[in-house]
């Protein structure tokens, strides 16, 4: 009985070892806005390149007293899909930091679920951390593959908010009568951005 009783000590921690060896690898960041805080699970081993980029522009300052300036609800989706998603960081159109390779969800094995944090783009190979979305509900249809985008590549999930999605969902819920460069984003610009005080590792 003894013998037995041990051999599920050692089973139970090498189950326990292997878990912990298997569990993502994240960097929390803090991105303190105007209506509360956000917290994020950064994927520096699923996402390395997105990930990197989005810690750059954190660990320079970059995202400080800039903002989240547009939100989609399901009636202002051009597309009827009810994507809904906040987007914010640089308030200009310049990025600082040079495009990089596309981390696909199929290379990360992430999804765009609720509170999933992912970079914008436009081609595949032109995102910068300057401009990301936050997820808010099932947005798969971003993901690899998705119908969404043409070219089926989606966009690159790289973290996870971990606190703050009543703070998400304040921010979609602005008043979104801000004036759009594009028809793809008309009603979707808040008419006044809301401030990321400061974004900072945690």
């Amino acid at each position: 009985m003894m013998r037995g009783l041990l051999f599920t000590c050692i089973a139970a921690v090498l189950l326990l070892g292997l878990a912990a060896c298997n569990a993502p690898k994240t960097k929390r960041v803090i991105l303190k806005t105007s209506l509360g805080n956000i917290e994020i699970d950064v994927y520096t081993d699923r996402a390395p390149l997105t990930a990197d980029n989005f810690l750059y522009y954190v660990d320079n300052n970059l995202y400080d007293g800039e903002g989240f300036y547009r939100a989609v609800r399901p009636d202002t989706d051009p597309l009827n899909m009810g994507m809904q998603l906040i987007q914010g960081g640089l308030l200009s159109t310049e990025t600082v930091t040079a495009p990089i390779d596309h981390e696909t969800t199929e290379m990360s094995a992430l999804s765009h679920i609720d509170g999933a944090v992912s970079m914008a783009r436009d081609e595949p190979g032109t995102g910068s951390a300057a401009y990301f979305f936050i997820s808010i509900g099932d947005n798969t249809f971003l993901d690899y593959g998705g119908v969404r985008n043409p070219d089926g590549q989606g966009y690159a999930v790289f973290g996870q908010v971990v606190k703050g999605m009543d703070v998400v969902r304040a921010i979609q819920m602005r008043e979104t009568g801000g004036p759009s460069e594009s028809t793809a984003t008309k009603g979707q610009i808040l008419t006044k951005p809301v401030t990321i005080v400061y974004a900072k590792r945690k």
